[in-house]
């Protein structure tokens, strides 16, 4: 049977395409807040590093409703690093909002977001965003989104889908990009026509997937996921089934659905309803939540694997301990594991040294996330440059590679396309713009993205827009150069001055100021050429009694560059350590000394002068 008073749809798009933005207009305009109510912009962004960076980065569930149909909405990330988040999210719904820009169109993560909806059958509206912008061209964008469908073998029926066309900002949506109207109406009335209801089986015994968990300091933990059949209620002996198979008794202690932003208890659920249930006290992501008369396991969750994988160990530089309020590799180690129990493309593993972990992750982003989180938290740590994750196919290596967009203005695409070129980018489309810009297409492994970043900013005088999507394994691409350029370290501990700097900063360019402490190894900055270089950035001015008319003249600093933590993961050479604690993050030399980095490069030379 299909529940007609209920509708399970998921909001999925490329990153900055305005989903948060439309759930905000979506809530606004279904009444769940007061007249008075002071309102932040997107509100579905809780979390104080998705409103920093302006990015979801956790899928979240709301509900509204419309002329007495409930529908459950769940808003997921655009970013590609966090593309777990809306695999494992996609067994809770039965259709989707895909949102594309009405000038950028389909987009790398656009067409990841699309194959996991259509590979799970689900039905789409397409609902094409900032209509109102200067260089919109709607018809454009639907003819390219159409071919996307096209592309990834969409059925004739997900082929066919509603179009709806939107401002976000204002709250308008319309059918017609022409005429658009001054609320959302078109849109919910394409959700409730288009979605197809939820089809549950009501007298079958309760079955429920974890999807997501979340904790609370009374309640305990909190299982989230859809009802697929049967019913729970509160006080209900359920069994929890792991991913082997194990059976753990448990009883519902408390029941929620959701309404808007909150969770309002209930005595009962049916199958269709996403629901949070309390009481289950060890349910992961992946488990099912089942009727203990008669428990049937569901499919567990599978996600991608991850592609890049960094260590975390214990801080061992000089200034260990005193910044951060857990620093034992025990604390480390409880810590990270569980993060597995929300983050399901994440990957953590023991190594030898008791100290030191392997995290694995979809990306760049996806690991500093994690860095950034735990620093904030009161973890003292220290991280290695991150490197991808091998496989060997019938004996041959093979490493990941990335479709790689790039969007620049003419005058400076040469610099890019010799920047990927040098990166082992293979250019698979260039397509020129309207507004004089150049898009560009390119497979490149994901070992030449390390790094990349930066210097593409730089190129671009930072006006350049570059996207990635995991794009599969393949050969073995050769040996990358991924930074030319090396570092400026200093050569003793004190306290810099601005004399040591300005005579340090001739040599390349500074991460740090005056009255900053180091340490010796400590890296201070970028060095001009190749080779790293010890500096005193420390050093004093001699005092005399003599005097010029010159010599008195204040030394002055250039400017100097402010690495942000993502910058700081991104600059690190392999011999390198990024020092991460609540108060600051310093990158420094796996060995401080300078002479035993002088001896282990002395026995590196011999080493392949003997080769």
């Amino acid at each position: 049977m299909r529940r007609e008073d209920i509708r399970n749809i998921a909001i999925i798009a490329h990153v900055d395409h305005g989903k948060t933005t439309l759930v905000d207009a979506m809530l606004r305009q279904s009444h769940i807040f007061r007249e008075n109510q002071q309102l932040t912009e997107r509100v579905m962004d809780s979390n104080a590093l998705e409103r920093e960076r302006g990015i979801t980065i956790m899928a979240k569930n709301t509900a509204i409703v419309f002329r007495g149909i409930k529908i459950n909405i769940v808003d997921t990330p655009g970013h590609a690093d966090f593309g777990g988040e809306v695999e494992r999210v996609m067994n809770m719904v039965d259709g989707v909002l895909l949102l594309v820009d009405a000038v950028d169109g389909p987009m790398p993560q656009t067409k990841f977001v699309l194959r996991q909806a259509l590979r799970r059958g689900h039905r789409a509206i397409v609902v094409i965003n900032k209509i109102d912008r200067p260089n919109a061209r709607p018809m454009h964008v639907l003819n390219e989104t159409f071919d996307l469908f096209l592309d990834l073998g969409a059925k004739e029926e997900q082929a066919e889908f509603e179009t709806i066309y939107t401002n976000a900002l204002t709250g308008s949506a319309g059918t017609d990009h022409r005429h658009i109207s001054t609320t959302l109406e078109p849109l919910f009335n394409a959700i409730v026509e288009e979605i197809p209801a939820p089809d549950v089986d009501a007298d079958a015994p309760a079955q429920l997937l974890v999807t997501t968990t979340t904790y609370d300091d009374y309640k305990g933990r909190i299982a989230v996921g859809r009802l697929q059949s049967g019913s729970l209620r509160k006080g209900q002996a359920v069994a929890r089934i792991d991913h082997a198979g194990a059976l753990t008794q448990a009883r519902v202690t408390q029941l929620f659905t959701f309404q808007g932003l909150a969770r309002e208890e209930v005595d009962e659920a049916r199958a269709g309803d996403i629901v949070a249930v309390a009481g289950v006290t060890d349910a992961g992501i992946g488990d099912t939540i089942a009727d203990a008369a008669d428990p049937r396991p569901l499919p567990p969750i599978k996600v991608e694997e991850p592609t890049l994988r960094m260590t975390f160990a214990v801080n061992t530089s000089p200034f260990a301990g005193r910044e951060g309020t857990y620093v034992t590799s025990r604390k480390l180690r409880e810590r990270l594991y569980a993060e597995l129990e929300r983050d399901v493309a994440l990957r953590v593993a023991d190594t030898d040294s008791a100290d030191t972990l392997v995290v694995s992750g979809r990306g760049e982003l996806h690991l500093a996330i994690l860095i950034e989180t735990l620093r904030r938290e009161g973890y003292e740590f220290q991280v290695s440059r991150p490197e991808v994750i091998y496989k060997t196919e019938g004996g041959e290596r093979l490493e990941p590679y990335e479709q790689l967009e790039v969007e620049v203005a003419q005058d400076v695409l040469g610099t890019v396309v010799e920047l990927a070129g040098q990166r082992r980018g293979a250019l698979l489309d260039m397509k020129y713009r309207d507004d004089g810009s150049a898009h560009c297409v390119y497979k490149i492994p994901t070992r030449g993205l390390l790094g990349f970043r930066q210097a593409f900013l730089t190129n671009t005088r930072g006006k350049g827009v570059m996207n990635t999507l995991f794009a599969g394994y393949g050969s073995y691409a050769g040996d990358i150069e991924s930074r030319a350029l090396g570092s400026l370290v200093a050569f003793e501990a004190g306290t810099t001055t601005t004399f040591g700097l300005n005579q340090a900063q001739e040599r390349g360019e500074l991460f740090i100021g005056p009255g900053v402490e180091v340490y010796e190894g400590m890296v201070v900055g970028e060095h001009i050429r190749e080779r790293d270089l010890e500096v005193n950035v420390v050093r004093k001015k001699h005092l005399t009694n003599m005097r010029s008319s010159t010599s008195d003249i204040a030394a002055k600093l250039d400017g100097m560059r402010d690495l942000s933590l993502d910058d700081a993961v991104e600059f690190l050479a392999d011999d390198e350590l990024l020092e991460v604690t609540p108060v600051a993050y310093r990158i420094r030399k796996r060995m401080l000394a300078k002479q035993d980095r002088d001896r282990l490069a002395g026995q590196r030379k011999k080493q392949a002068a003997a080769v």
